[in-house]
């Protein structure tokens, strides 16, 4: 039997269950990384990661929900840290660049949001889709991974350089500091939006006083 658009009944049930359970998904997504991030006290990085979403809007108007749900819980990890050591950042040539920082960053944080997923009944495609992105949001890959990355360092560049230039040059040094916002503006890799965060950008390193 066919409704007035054509569309089989069955179908167009599962049609709009489906549509309003990938709503719930990111809803919840959401609020379970506000949750997370209230109760070790990072109100600041609650506020990077939604507008890691909006910039998401912005320079792909038509993302998906995997793609909005990756960039809410990009930084996931950092939810679930016991603390926070940087001796391995001091150490390293590469600072916050370094190897072993970025691959637990991005890969604990697939592997975090992935079982929470599971816990919530997303589906299969859904959960590999978005632990493909989150795996690789710092270094960028294919197109998708590319534009979470860039919409990062837009909200990173909006939000977190007075965190850095006020905490993280004692933690570490102005160098490393100062290496840091280099690698996050050279990383980004559309033209649409290295124009959005150079003002920022430009910014960051006036306030460390280079």
């Amino acid at each position: 039997m066919l409704d007035v658009i054509g569309i089989p009944n069955k179908l167009y049930t599962i049609i709009i269950f489906t549509l309003i359970m990938t709503k719930n998904i990111y809803k919840k997504v959401e609020q379970f990384i506000i949750d997370t991030f209230t109760k070790v006290g990072d109100d600041r990085g609650i506020k990077h990661f939604l507008r890691t979403v909006h910039w998401v809007k912005i320079l792909k108007p038509d993302a998906d929900e995997a793609l909005l749900v990756s960039a809410i819980a990009h930084d996931i990890e950092r939810g679930f840290r016991n603390h926070q050591n940087y001796s391995h950042i001091k150490k390293s040539d590469k600072g916050f660049r370094s190897d072993e920082h970025l691959n637990h960053h991005q890969n604990e944080g697939a592997k975090l949001i992935g079982e929470y997923l599971q816990q919530i009944s997303a589906g299969k495609e859904f959960i590999g889709r978005v632990k493909m992105l989150v795996s690789k949001h710092e270094v960028g890959g294919n197109d998708d991974q590319n534009l979470l990355k860039d919409a990062d360092s837009i909200s990173f560049f909006e939000n977190n350089v007075d965190h850095f230039v006020n905490k993280k040059v004692g933690e570490t040094s102005k160098e490393k500091v100062k290496d840091k916002f280099e690698w996050m503006f050279n990383r980004i890799s559309s033209e649409k939006a290295k124009q959005i965060a150079r003002p920022w950008y430009e910014e960051s390193i006036k306030k460390l006083k280079y």
